[in-house]
């Protein structure tokens, strides 16, 4: 977090301090503590914060500071009290033991980094704070967006719901200790470490050292649960701030995270993933996960359809208690389809092989995320109504031992993350063999998500399609902020009387120059995919209503 004066805000946990009388005698005894880079009233601080709830706060200028080492895990830091003459006096010190030696340089490191800040960047003004600039997070991200970001991930909750995702943290442990020849004696940072557990698995697989970073509240769990496994606490330091402010006393030969959102891309944090990478990654270091793909596919679902335009029908209402709802009718059927939809479909419901769109996570600029155009072109397998696309996304753990995929595909085992699909307010019709073509325009707005333009045309079939042309097109604008999640139990997909089973529909990846991003098992398979069931009198009914 970045407080009133700039100052970029980082903590440590420290196994003890103790505070120095003006006669170098201790004054206090030892207790366990945290150290926190603030700033109140402006003026820069260092705060010693005992774990005693009895014990006062030990505070620290850090304009006029010493930091000096006592041994590897012991420093004593000296604030001036006054100055006589040309003799400044030091009037206070704090004795302070770290947990390893690693610890001890990242404080020390950051305690040297802020202070070049203060002297450098920073400049005293008449209302006596201090000047600087923003953190690159904060010029991107609207403060409200960010608060609920980091309050959501800071509770153990949504922590246990992740964890509890056993695809993906299986997948994830695999990737770590199938590759241990790739993390033994190196040094990985955890981007976004949240609970701990990439930090824990990277520990496991034989790290030298890791660096857990995590910016929300969730930072204090993670260091109790990393304290509760000594033996491989003892190589895993927690450093609570942003990626984008911290500093790091080494580089890193791996970095490991979980940056990914809904439809891949969801939440923003790719960006802070690549981030990372300029920071903190030696070159040609690796990254887990290395490699993304978002896969997109139409699909045909009469039921989704009448689904979402039934849940307008509310505002067709002539006399709700002597009110016309009807001028409001319009507006919110264009709200109801503005909402992507998160569930998990049948694969069976696409209805041409998908096509996908690479993001090479170790070669991207982080401006290239800010924007994605994707053009689209499928060919349709079935003779249907198309309502929309679907998408999904699956990464790729591309270690020296063992190259190991993580999908969300529809028909695989389910993730937290499900499918996504963009449902058209007017469906488009296909005959089989049929041109499919549009657009994918996905623009990041300051709410750590995406505006999503989507459009699908039909080309001309038939008699004189040599000459081309489009005879259906149809388009929508939907926020990925703002899904639908449509996570009902899964029931077998019943068929419309009017509706024909639709074959199997096989992904086809787009080629990726490396034999290393095969993917065996990407290939989805049938499965049963919720679905609320409307009888087609209802639905014949919807359409007489002129929609």
């Amino acid at each position: 977090m970045e407080n009133s004066t700039g100052l970029k805000a980082q903590e440590f946990a420290l196994v003890s301090i103790s505070e120095l009388g003006s006669s170098s005698s201790s004054s206090a005894s030892s207790s366990p503590a945290v150290a926190l880079f603030s700033a109140e009233n402006g003026v820069a601080e260092l705060r010693f914060q005992p774990e005693s709830e009895s014990a006062a706060p030990l505070n620290v200028d850090l304009r006029t500071a010493k930091l000096f080492k006592l041994g590897p895990v012991q420093s004593v830091c000296i604030s001036e009290g006054s100055e006589t003459g040309k003799e400044k006096l030091y009037s206070r010190g704090v004795t302070v033991h770290f947990k390893n030696e690693a610890e001890s340089g990242a404080f020390h490191f950051a305690f040297e980094q802020l202070k070049k800040e203060l002297a450098g960047e920073g400049k005293c003004l008449p209302n006596g704070q201090l000047s600087s600039s923003k953190s690159k997070f904060d010029d991107k991200i609207e403060p409200s967006s960010a608060k609920m970001y980091f309050h959501y991930y800071g509770q153990l909750l949504h922590q246990q719901n992740m964890l509890q995702d056993y695809v993906r943290t299986g997948t994830y442990y695999a990737a770590v200790i199938e590759n241990r020849a790739d993390f033994t004696g190196r040094v990985v940072v955890d981007v976004g470490a949240g609970s701990g557990i990439l930090s824990l698995f990277a520990a496991q697989a034989g790290a030298k050292h890791v660096y857990a970073v995590e910016a929300s509240e969730m930072a204090e769990y993670a260091r109790k649960l990393i304290a509760g496994n000594p033996s491989l606490g003892q190589r895993i330091t927690v450093i609570k701030g942003k990626v984008e402010e911290v500093e790091l006393p080494e580089k890193a030969d791996i970095l490991i995270s979980e940056p990914m959102g809904t439809l891949l891309i969801n939440e923003r944090m790719l960006e802070t993933y690549v981030i990372a990478r300029d920071r903190f990654l030696q070159p040609n270091g690796k990254m887990f996960p290395g490699v993304g793909r978002i896969h997109m596919a139409p699909f045909s679902d009469e039921y989704l359809f009448v689904e979402i335009a039934n849940k307008a029908l509310f505002w067709q209402q002539q006399n709700y208690y002597g009110v016309d709802l009807t001028p409001l009718y319009g507006s919110a059927f264009e709200g109801y389809f503005s909402q992507p939809v998160v569930d998990a479909f049948d694969p069976r419901l696409l209805v041409a092989p998908s096509m996908s769109h690479v993001i090479d996570f170790s070669k991207i600029k982080e401006e290239d995320l800010y924007e994605f155009d994707i053009p689209l072109r499928f060919v349709a397998s079935v003779g249907t109504r198309v309502h929309g696309l679907a998408c999904w996304f699956d990464v790729l753990f591309g270690g020296s031992t063992v190259q190991r995929w993580l999908t969300t595909a529809p028909g695989s085992p389910t993730t937290h993350w499900y499918q996504l699909r963009c449902v058209l307010s007017q469906p488009i019709y296909v005959m089989a063999g049929q041109e499919i073509t549009g657009r994918l325009h996905m623009i990041a707005h300051n709410a750590q998500s995406y505006t999503i333009y989507l459009t699908l045309s039909a080309k001309m079939w038939g008699p004189g399609a040599e000459q081309g042309g489009i005879i259906q097109s149809s388009s929508c604008k939907l926020d990925l902020k703002e899904p639908y999640y449509r996570m009902s139990q899964p029931q077998p997909y019943a068929m419309a009387q009017d509706q024909q089973p639709h074959q199997q529909i096989h992904s086809q990846d787009v080629p990726i120059d490396s034999q290393d991003f095969e993917d065996p098992d990407f290939i989805p398979q049938q499965s049963p995919s919720p679905g609320s069931k409307i009888t087609l009198a209802e639905f014949a009914k919807y359409k007489s209503s002129g929609l």
